[in-house]
């Protein structure tokens, strides 16, 4: 396809998979798309070991690595050991009795939230540096940083090693300011997007920002994002501007996935009403399915979620809990469960492997530019 996402890459469709699975990462790529690796919690002497096993499976394929290096959070420039005397007992209280209403014993969250700081030490710039010396031992063919302009150094090893930087934006003017930072890709996410995302849906944001980027006299590539989990979507995408898509959500169903299957069983009888946009998980907006879990925390007697990455460090331990029972059959687990996901939750409804994902993905996309120029007619 003649997209300058996929002459920068080196795929042959330009439909990006993040994902925490290395499986889906592999399939993707080898299916013709690209798989970005999610890596922000892992410690780097892990992400080596998942690195090391897509480089032995790949088969040469492009891939890419993702983190998440916010410009502001707690506890930025200071030790980030400290965060976790930063978080309330309010907030851990409220979690341990959220799963007690649901026969759930909380016993170990403390201990289990101290074992959770390595995502808050990966946000620092010392933490991010270790992961990036990891990532760029290995042959990326991309690296991309999520909530803020990506830290001077991923930006110069990009240069250095001639690896495109990407960066996820929800806003007009997050994109311009990510422009000048010389960013290589824009990653473009909607509202409708699981994990992270802003408030402006993708069909009004994506024209918006090629339209700002045009506007400037720049050319940075843009792959559309939120709510995307069809070759139809991806079209009217590009149609809009973007020059591809970068998709999440509709890998989470697959075979490949490491999702708790209780999980997978409820984003595939979703609808797309069935999410929540909260900072009740990480301290910053992020779309999740909702549960119980989500719907307490949105309570009114609840506490106000605590800023990135301290709400983390309380939300985590307990919903890692709630899977590991839920997936013995734990019935009040199995109720609480939830994960990120968008709204395109509502178009997942037929679990299958990766590679197959990719292939409708490249039949829709056909199909749909065959609908659009019949109507230009003869």
């Amino acid at each position: 396809m003649q997209s300058p996402i996929c002459a920068m890459l080196g795929i042959e469709f330009p439909l990006l998979a993040f994902s925490h699975c290395r499986d889906v990462i592999v399939a993707v790529s080898k299916a013709g798309g690209m798989g970005v690796f999610g890596a922000a919690a892992l410690p780097p002497e892990r992400l080596e070991e998942e690195l090391a096993w897509i480089d032995a499976h790949i088969g040469g394929k492009p891939y890419g690595v993702d983190l998440i290096v916010p410009n502001s959070f707690v506890g930025k420039g200071e030790a980030p050991s400290s965060a976790t005397a930063k978080v309330p007992e309010t907030h851990l209280s409220f979690a341990a009795d959220l799963l007690e209403k649901h026969g759930v014993d909380p016993t170990g969250l403390s201990e289990a939230m101290a074992g959770r700081q390595s995502f808050g030490d990966n946000m620092h710039e010392d933490g991010a540096g270790r992961l990036l010396e990891v990532a760029f031992r290995h042959p990326i063919a991309l690296i991309a940083n999520a909530l803020g302009v990506p830290p001077p150094l991923m930006l110069e090893l990009g240069k250095r090693h001639g690896v495109p930087v990407a960066a996820l934006v929800g806003t007009r003017d997050h994109a311009l300011t990510q422009v000048r930072a010389g960013v290589d890709i824009l990653v473009v996410a909607g509202g409708e997007a699981g994990g992270h995302c802003g408030e402006v849906a993708t069909m009004v944001l994506v024209p918006e920002v090629a339209a700002a980027v045009e506007a400037v006299g720049a050319n940075t590539p843009i792959l559309a994002a939120g709510g995307i989990v069809t070759g139809r979507q991806m079209a009217a995408a590009m149609a809009m501007g973007a020059h591809g898509a970068w998709t999440g959500s509709v890998w989470l169903t697959t075979a490949e996935a490491e999702t708790n299957p209780v999980v997978k069983e409820k984003m595939l009888a979703a609808s797309s009403r069935d999410t929540v946009r909260s900072k009740s998980r990480t301290g910053k907006p992020s779309r999740q399915l909702r549960s119980p879990w989500t719907d307490a925390w949105e309570a009114e007697d609840a506490p106000k979620p605590l800023p990135m990455p301290l709400q983390s460090l309380v939300s985590e331990p307990a919903l890692r809990k709630v899977d590991k029972l839920s997936e013995g059959g734990h019935e009040g687990a199995k109720a609480l469960a939830t994960y990120w996901v968008g709204q395109g939750v509502g178009l997942m409804n037929e679990a299958m492997g990766a590679g197959q994902v990719v292939q409708e993905f490249k039949e829709d996309w056909v199909a749909a530019c065959e609908r659009l120029n019949g109507f230009l007619g003869e």
